[in-house]
């Protein structure tokens, strides 16, 4: 029942300074810290779209469903504040799974503090869906956005890609911390989080900034697990192609003028890589430049979800 699931989160939702009135009323009351700026992202994730609750642990699609919008909010360099969640669970079994995925969020929300603030919940005939409304607070050093990129600019990216789908995409740390502190440290000119893939992801920062991208394809950062899946697959794809297409590494590519990008790939610091794997140029489009030197135009492809 909806009522015994409320009680039971009521009981176990940390206090949090932020958060005034919690759930238990119609509407959550927050104090944004003195925010004069405020972020906001959604994500709605779906039983076998999303993740396979057949095959996994429920608690690692909790997870899921917090981290994937704490990845949207370290793309803009915010903090995340507080977040509310709302449930459509099957009839059959769905206060267990609802229980369950709240053990998953719950750490992850204690890790980078944020209060649950409240949410909705909805049963029905169909599979588990889940979405996450997120809020975060911009910093005195302002959000990172697409819309920045300027010709000449390195595309810098962290982390490695590809073959995600092997565990990663569970299981990822979004990049929140980093975010904020590459914000404060350096000139960044734009970013993105890699949610549907790494070169349809670039496609969009040079989209909304009004240049091309020119991508040292040897110089991608291939994770193992590309190499893996790729094995796996019977090498239907290359793990490079696996990183340039694949879907949901949630690591974050980033325009960065020249000299800035010199000092932040020697920044020891940061605690993450940070690989340069091109520049962003005047023309419109997107190319690729191989080992040899020689450049041709790069189709941008990734994950996208599709209707009529």
């Amino acid at each position: 029942m909806e009522s015994k699931l409320i009680r039971n989160l009521r009981r176990r939702l940390p206090p949090h300074r932020l958060l005034c009135l919690g759930p238990g009323d119609d509407a959550a009351v927050l104090s944004m810290a003195n925010a004069e700026e405020c972020v906001v992202t959604v994500d709605l994730l779906m039983d076998q779209v999303d993740f396979e609750l057949d095959k996994i642990d429920v608690r690692r699609a909790g997870r899921k469903a917090l981290a994937v919008n704490l990845s949207d909010i370290a793309a803009m360099a915010a903090k995340p504040i507080a977040a509310v969640i709302a449930l459509a669970l099957p009839r059959s079994g769905g206060l267990d799974l609802a229980t369950k995925l709240y053990d998953g969020i719950l750490p992850l929300a204690e890790t980078y503090d944020v209060a649950i603030a409240g949410g909705d919940t909805n049963s029905w005939d169909g599979p588990l869906a889940i979405s996450v409304t997120l809020i975060g607070s911009v910093t005195e050093n302002g959000t990172m956005r697409r819309s920045g990129a300027k010709s000449g600019d390195k595309i810098l990216v962290t982390g490695s890609f590809g073959g995600s789908i092997l565990g990663r995409h569970l299981d990822f740390e979004p990049r929140v911390n980093e975010a904020l502190r590459l914000n404060e440290r350096y000139d960044v000119h734009a970013g993105i989080d890699v949610s549907d893939g790494l070169s349809v992801d670039l496609l969009h920062i040079i989209e909304e900034s009004g240049c091309g991208a020119l991508v040292d394809v040897s110089a991608v950062p291939v994770s193992k697990d590309a190499e893996r899946l790729a094995e796996r697959l019977g090498n239907r794809m290359t793990p490079l192609q696996h990183a340039l297409t694949d879907g949901e590494d949630f690591e974050l590519i980033l325009a960065v003028p020249p000299s800035e990008a010199i000092r932040l790939l020697a920044d020891q610091s940061l605690g993450m890589e940070v690989a340069q794997i091109g520049e962003f140029v005047d023309d419109l489009g997107m190319w690729k430049i191989d080992e040899s030197g020689e450049r041709a135009p790069m189709i941008p492809m990734g994950y996208q979800h599709r209707f009529d």
